[in-house]
């Protein structure tokens, strides 16, 4: 993507599955000085985007975050692949749909856990409003501008991409979104690149480790004296130097890389803790997130 295709951007179109992370979405988008609007009619959203209020800091105006979903007045896919195009002679500004997804089964559980009722199951079982919603929102996913799949992230994970994807800069640089986890809880679905530290040496057996995490230079110590660390940490920055200056190139803003372990508390924190002091000295934005240890 083009800088000046970045700087463009007027309105991003946020939609997808309910329960996807939606209202999450929109929040970010306000923390990226985004005019965040949830649920407006169809039928004004070229008003709305021709409206925009003026920043704060230089006059320019600030992009809309705008929530569609079955809920909305006048919902229809071609409705919004339509507007969607009209929004992009809006002010000669660039309209963009982000499409969020989930597996059925964790959406399932999203719903059960919050007790909220699915606005296509309303007299039905949610399984059922699921499956109905995805078939009906199947060709709006296909003509998405980016798809991010929400299943299993961890809190904070969401909002991190869209930094990369959205912040200020994303175009010029790499945002690198660094996590940890455990391999019994599931690889993140986001990530792009996935490394298994399970063959070094495991603090969970030493008695005076085994409360810590790596985040706790002891643990750190432990793993360092396994001989076979330093040259696989060596061949793993060695295999990632070559390739960021061309996902950058390939227009890509944020990299996702998964570290993991059997816990997901000793050698994969680790691992994530020192690749990212690796790429913050190389003068990368990074993100981490350690999703089995406590916020």
């Amino acid at each position: 993507m083009s800088t000046d295709a970045k700087r463009r951007l007027t309105t991003v179109l946020v939609t997808g599955m309910s329960g996807a992370g939606k209202t999450s979405a929109l929040k970010a988008f306000e923390d990226l000085n985004f005019e965040a609007i949830d649920n407006v009619p169809l039928s004004l959203l070229e008003t709305l985007a021709a409206g925009r209020r003026r920043a704060d800091i230089g006059g320019l105006p600030r992009p809309l975050a705008v929530g569609v979903d079955i809920r909305t007045r006048d919902f229809d896919v071609e409705t919004i692949l339509a507007h969607h195009a009209a929004l992009m002679d809006v002010g000669n500004g660039r309209a963009s749909i982000l499409f969020l997804d989930c597996n059925n089964e964790e959406l399932r559980r999203r719903y059960e856990v919050t007790r909220h009722r699915h606005p296509l199951a309303q007299d039905r079982p949610v399984a059922d409003g699921i499956v109905h919603e995805r078939r009906l929102l199947t060709s709006l996913r296909d003509e998405a501008d980016l798809v991010i799949d929400t299943s299993g992230m961890a809190p904070g994970e969401l909002k991190g991409i869209l930094q990369g994807q959205f912040g200020d800069g994303a175009a010029e640089s790499l945002t690198i979104f660094l996590t940890s986890f455990s391999y019994r809880r599931g690889v993140p679905r986001a990530a792009d690149l996935v490394f298994d530290v399970r063959f070094l040496a495991n603090p969970h057996y030493e008695t005076d480790l085994r409360k810590l995490t790596g985040l706790d230079d002891p643990v750190g110590a432990f793993i360092e004296a396994d001989h076979v660390f330093s040259d696989f940490f060596d061949h793993l920055t060695a295999l990632l130097a070559p390739l960021l200056p061309r996902y950058l190139a390939e227009g890509k803003s944020y990299l996702t890389l998964a570290v993991g372990c059997t816990g997901g508390k000793h050698r994969s924190v680790f691992t994530a803790r020192k690749l990212a002091n690796w790429f913050e000295n190389r003068g990368q934005n990074v993100q981490v997130l350690h999703r089995e240890l406590p916020n």
